[in-house]
């Protein structure tokens, strides 16, 4: 069964991420250390011991659709009442609507427990917190005033409609139309796919935030709009009023995630209402949509990169749990005491608990490393965003694209190795993992969507490349680089054996990383794009593998000069002289990778 790493984030996003030194700075006002603590605590005890026990039930059970109605799993509506009502919706969400205004770090925390515990469950409250930030940064005094409170506490909860059939990723081709009223509303018609916890019993209400087209808008994503369209439209007295013209059509038959209802949505097919077309108010501006939903959407990659993180961490605990006491052959002497047959008493056969034998250990500590460097990649993002907003002219600045480098990384990286994690994870129970009753596999299968939901990993990659990197004309990544070596000297100035050859390795792995920066920015500014973007994946993962050397040695660090013990230096470690050692060829794919993938793109013609 899972449980939370509380000791484990509050260090990660104190030490490693930059919340302490934030709160020591007093960016956050009275918010202490000790406040933080006490709220990762109580998150990490509601996950474990309260969302975790029916994850399992959520899986098995998966949510149902009868007449337009969805029902899922019996206990979740009761389990997200409690949720809701230990304030956890509004951790991050304006006072003035009954949110609590905390550091965006102090969410994505425990998001990251709450996807643990059920990824399924946690994706309701992740959409609905995107949709406040959408509402609260681009809607109307007078939307606000009628949706915010209730979506802030959680009552009624909030959905991100951009698929269509037809479309996918590219919403510039999108149908779904509006039409204007007289009274100032609008009338929304169009089908959305994907849509998850379109339709549920879990809150009274359900807004849905919807890209549609008016008539003479301009082609392509230069004319998309944004709107509000709510499941029951609200009465002047705030009650709830008539329902309005919105269908849950069907929903989809998932590879994981099965509590988490995935809907087909129609807009305006006449079944509710005396008008055809669903009430829909205007977010923003006529086609001004996709801005305002980016401010949605920017977030909401941060939270599925928090998704991979969380799966990793599930998976890991899981696995260490079955090697401790499984148990197999006979590992090798690793101490000169015959450890394994000292540890089964000479039962067994004198056969060891698998986590002894060295490729078993290899596995659970890529694990351990994977995660905890996603921690806190995803951390760093998140730190930079509240950095971003606690400061003013240049530094606020600095720290927004900071964060808006870090995002596609903390996106993609996290949910790659949330996958690469989860399958390790099954590979150690052996033939026990393809068993789904052992509840290793869920975690494979809840994965494998995080790469592909909130813009594929691909187009993570694109967006790094081309439109990160060159930010400040390079000098934000350029400085980022500047950054990361420090660290590396510091552990190699401090020469310091336990650290083993963590300095070399890591100075080797940020020069194959400035490497391919540096020739991806060239290429870019010489018009030669494709080149640019056939690497692009590669330079994605070099950087993710980078960047979780350098935070686990950052970590090591601390705890080194804390006297904290030697396990943050031991894996900081095995990461650098075990993993870093493939930035080398991905730097080499960056690099060299373009012209042969031109000349073998034929065989797929």
């Amino acid at each position: 069964m899972y449980s939370a790493p509380v000791e484990e984030i509050a260090f990660t996003l104190n030490h490693v991420a930059g919340l302490s030194a934030a709160l020591e700075e007093g960016r956050f006002g009275d918010l202490s250390g000790d406040l933080v603590a006490a709220i990762l605590e109580e998150a990490g005890r509601f996950a474990s011991s309260e969302i975790a026990p029916l994850g399992e039930r959520g899986d098995r059970e998966g949510a149902k659709l009868e007449d337009g109605e969805v029902t899922t799993p019996k206990g979740w509506p009761d389990l997200y009442r409690r949720w809701r009502e230990g304030g956890w919706n509004g951790l991050t969400a304006p006072e003035a609507y009954g949110g609590q205004n905390l550091p965006h770090m102090l969410n994505v925390a425990a998001l990251e427990m709450w996807n643990s515990a059920s990824m399924a469950f946690a994706l309701a409250p992740t959409l609905t917190m995107g949709a406040i930030e959408a509402l609260a940064a681009h809607g109307s005094d007078e939307l606000k005033e009628v949706f915010l409170e209730k979506m802030v506490s959680g009552e009624w909860t909030g959905t991100m409609n951009l698929t269509e059939p037809h479309a996918g990723s590219d919403l510039g081709v999108l149908k779904t139309r509006a039409e204007p009223r007289d009274d100032g509303t609008y009338r929304i018609f169009g089908q959305k796919i994907f849509i998850t916890w379109g339709e549920h019993d879990a809150a009274d209400n359900i807004i849905h935030l919807v890209l549609a087209r008016l008539a003479d808008a301009p082609a392509g994503t230069r004319g998309i709009s944004l709107f509000l369209v709510p499941k029951f439209l609200v009465n002047e007295d705030g009650s709830l009023g008539e329902r309005n013209d919105v269908l849950c059509h069907s929903i989809e038959h998932k590879l994981g995630i099965h509590g988490s209802p995935t809907c087909t949505m129609i807009f305006g097919d006449g079944r509710f209402g005396e008008e055809w077309g669903a009430v829909g108010y205007l977010v923003g501006e006529e086609n001004k949509g996709l801005a305002c939903m980016f401010t949605m959407m920017n977030n909401a990659r941060l939270a599925v990169g928090i998704q991979g993180v969380a799966i990793a961490e599930a998976a890991t605990q899981k696995a260490i749990a079955f090697a401790k006491e499984r148990t197999q052959g006979k590992a090798p002497n690793w101490s000169g005491n015959d450890k394994s047959t000292v540890q089964n008493g000479g039962q067994n056969g004198g056969m060891s608990p698998i986590v002894e034998h060295p490729d078993v250990a290899q596995m659970l500590l890529t694990m351990k490393a994977l995660t905890q460097g996603a921690r806190a990649i995803c951390y760093a993002c998140a730190h930079a965003t509240d950095m971003s907003h606690h400061h003013e002219g240049e530094e606020a600045k600095h720290w927004a694209e900071r964060a808006a480098l870090l995002t596609p990384i903390a996106k993609s990286f996290s949910t790659d190795i949330g996958v690469d994690v989860a399958s390790l994870g099954i590979q150690v129970h052996g033939g026990m993992g393809f068993i789904e009753e052992t509840g290793a596999a869920r975690y494979l299968r809840d994965a494998r969507i995080a790469p592909i939901y909130e813009g594929t990993n691909g187009i993570q990659a694109i967006d790094l490349v081309t439109r990160k990197l060159p930010l400040s004309g390079g000098d934000q990544v350029k400085g980022l680089l500047a950054e990361l070596k420090q660290v590396a000297e510091e552990i190699a100035v401090r020469n310091d054996p336990d650290f083993g050859e963590t300095g070399d390795r890591l100075r080797a792995a940020i020069a194959a990383l400035e490497a391919a920066t540096a020739w991806l920015l060239v290429a870019q500014a010489d018009g030669r794009t494709a080149d640019a973007l056939a690497g692009a994946t590669p330079y994605q993962r070099l950087f993710g593998l980078v960047l979780t050397g350098v935070y686990l040695a950052r970590g090591g660090l601390v705890a080194a000069d804390n006297g904290e013990g030697s396990g943050r230096v031991n894996l900081c470690r095995f990461m650098a002289e075990n993993l870093l050692a493939e930035t080398s060829a991905l730097k080499d794919r960056v690099i060299a990778g373009s012209a042969s993938l031109a000349a073998a793109r034929s065989l797929l013609d």
